[in-house]
């Protein structure tokens, strides 16, 4: 019996290692993924508290944002949810059933919120987002699930140094996590949170820099140290969820990026945008290409925007469409959520509305 356990042991092990390796970030929006998920040289508003402190050097204004729901859903989504109808895209419980029916389907759906009051320098905000991920094998025998619930209070502040040629960023985060992470189980298992999630609470903190040389195109480079000597979930048992385990540490990864951006009318403007992500991850995987981002966008008069780029190696575009106190943003990209070497594509779709004050 003591084999066969330790059998199952390794059997299990060699599973979870095999199934989707999804690089997974704490927080991708609609701007950035548009851009091909290039983010840290080039953000300027709100989410630079969650993509690069040091972005908080580039606002023009101050503003608050109230209501900002952003929706992503998988290529494989609308195909489920037509074999079972469900209200909760993150409920495993509800998008089970259409999985049953969708065998070897991948599906992917999120919703997030983030309103947050931010000025030069300065930002607080309260980030919300729940994603599921979830696929049946071929044989209808075993389900695998990757679900986050995550509750952050992140605050934010930077320094502009040399007339603000450098820009020094550092964001605090209070992080209270549910969390399903690559659990492999029988369709037969129960799928509810109490029985499969794991959950904690911790602080973590990301330091950025952006340096921008006094030259034509103002070329930028840029670094985001994420979760400064990792983001350990040890406190908070039963603050949403009554369970004892606790999910993962975030270890400590660093993303760097270059830009230019280029000014060709009084009313067009645009960027271009490399980053590589999580130096230290990307060092163990022998597919590099799952860490690539390039991205462009054209301004068009602070109004519309025009966005492509890559995504590890899929293409990606987005539009916008902005005024004084709105956004509204739409979005699609690839994302490799196949086996190391073995890439396979998940063409995913997305919608932001802002408002802003």
């Amino acid at each position: 019996m003591r084999k066969l356990f330790f059998l199952f042991l390794i059997g299990s092990f060699i599973a979870l290692e095999a199934q989707g390796q999804e690089v997974r970030e704490f927080y991708n929006g609609s701007r950035m993924m548009g851009m091909g998920g290039a983010a840290i040289a080039v953000v300027n508003d709100e989410t630079a508290l969650l993509a690069n402190p040091a972005g908080l050097g580039k606002l023009r204004d101050s503003y608050g944002t109230l209501v900002d729901p952003e929706i992503e859903i998988g290529d494989s989504s609308a195909q489920i949810y037509k074999a079972k109808s469900f209200s909760d895209p993150t409920n495993l419980e509800q998008v089970k059933p259409g999985l049953d029916q969708n065998l070897d389907k991948y599906y992917h759906g999120k919703f997030a919120l983030f309103p947050s009051f931010v000025v030069r320098n300065f930002g607080i905000g309260m980030y919300w987002r729940k994603s599921l991920d979830a696929k049946e094998d071929a044989s209808g025998a075993n389900l695998t699930t990757n679900y986050y619930d995550d509750m952050a209070l992140v605050l934010g502040y930077n320094a502009r140094l040399f007339d603000g040629r450098v820009k020094i960023g550092l964001s605090g985060k209070f992080i209270s996590r549910i969390a399903v992470e690559n659990v492999t189980q029988a369709t037969t298992l129960p799928v509810d949170l109490k029985s499969i999630a794991v959950e904690g609470a911790g602080v973590g903190a990301d330091l950025g820099v952006i340096l921008t040389a006094p030259w034509d195109m103002l070329p930028a480079v840029s670094a985001v140290v994420r979760d400064l000597g990792g983001t350990s979930f040890n406190s908070g048992s039963g603050l949403r969820l009554a369970v004892g385990n606790r999910p993962s540490k975030i270890e400590q990864d660093i993303d760097v990026a270059v830009a230019l951006f280029p000014i060709h009318t009084n009313k067009v403007r645009s960027t271009f945008t490399l980053q590589y992500d999580k130096l230290t991850a990307a060092s163990k995987d022998s597919d590099k290409s799952r860490y690539y981002h390039a991205g462009v966008e054209l301004n068009l008069a602070d109004l519309f925007f025009i966005r492509a780029g890559m995504n590890q190696r899929y293409w990606t575009a987005g539009l916008e469409l902005a005024s004084e106190s709105t956004q509204i943003q739409i979005t699609s990209y690839g994302e490799d959520v196949g086996l190391t070497g073995s890439p396979v594509e998940d063409r995913r779709y997305m919608f932001k509305f802002a408002f802003r004050f």
